[in-house]
């Protein structure tokens, strides 16, 4: 029996990357799953990828930026699957600037691609959720925990999606619905692109983590949100997770 058998999931951003870790780990758990993401080729090589390890899975191409078309992911997975227990809001776009020199525009990016895709979207599944007594997943971060410098309007829309996640466990919570927020630090493309561009920032972050080494985005991210997404976890809601390696101590 796997951890997530017979379950429903949505996850944002899943055609790559950490959201693509959290997807495959899903499928192996035995979640049925839909993939959301705006680039269309990928998603489409990710979902036969997934689908030749046996999963139910469906790809569903959205720009999370049109806020008009988010309620139609939640429509789509409970059509095509019949129901939906699991909201893993994993998509982020954002620039890295200085914060003089931050933008409307760059703030208004991170936002329009984290914040609201992830406020909507739990909006949206809401009443499904309550009905099989689902949880959702959002994803904050330790570049927001720390104030690294660059990240301002990332780190804004990061705190933001935590403090609404908090919210929602404590009203959400007494209808059986758990909300719990992860951050990690994983090998994902916009790292490796770091490393290759900044090795000595790279290697010193690596510096940093305890257990001196990246995350891997299934075995190490995947497999600690299906945790927080199985039934092990019933008992745990508004909980940060840290799933950096020791990166940063939150509390």
């Amino acid at each position: 029996m796997g951890q997530l058998d017979g379950k429903v999931a949505i996850v944002t951003g899943g055609a790559r990357g950490v959201a693509k870790g959290i997807a495959t780990a899903f499928v192996k758990a035995g979640a049925s799953v839909l993939i959301v993401d705006r680039e269309e080729d990928l998603g489409r090589a990710t979902e036969a990828e997934l689908q030749g390890l046996g999963g139910d899975v469906a790809f569903l191409a959205v720009d999370l930026a049109n806020r008009e078309a988010l309620p139609s992911i939640v429509t789509t997975a409970v059509y095509r699957f019949g129901k939906l227990d699991i909201l893993v809001n994993a998509a982020q776009a954002s620039h890295q600037l200085p914060l003089v020199d931050t933008t409307d525009e760059a703030m208004n990016l991170s936002f329009d691609t984290g914040f609201w895709p992830t406020f909507i979207l739990m909006r949206a599944a809401h009443p499904h959720l309550v009905e099989s007594r689902g949880c959702v997943i959002n994803f904050g971060s330790g570049a927001a925990f720390d104030g690294l410098p660059t990240q301002a309007s990332y780190a804004a829309a990061k705190e933001a999606i935590r403090a609404i996640s908090k919210v929602a466990a404590n009203e959400w919570g007494p209808q059986g619905v758990r909300v719990n927020i992860v951050c990690p630090f994983a090998n994902s493309p916009g790292v490796q692109a770091w490393r290759e561009y900044a090795p000595a920032d790279y290697d010193a972050q690596i510096a940093k983590v305890s257990l001196r080494r990246i995350g891997d985005c299934e075995k190490d991210i995947g497999a600690a949100v299906t945790f927080l997404a199985s039934d092990a976890a019933a008992y745990i809601t508004g909980q940060t997770l840290m799933v950096d390696g020791g990166q940063t101590k939150a509390f």
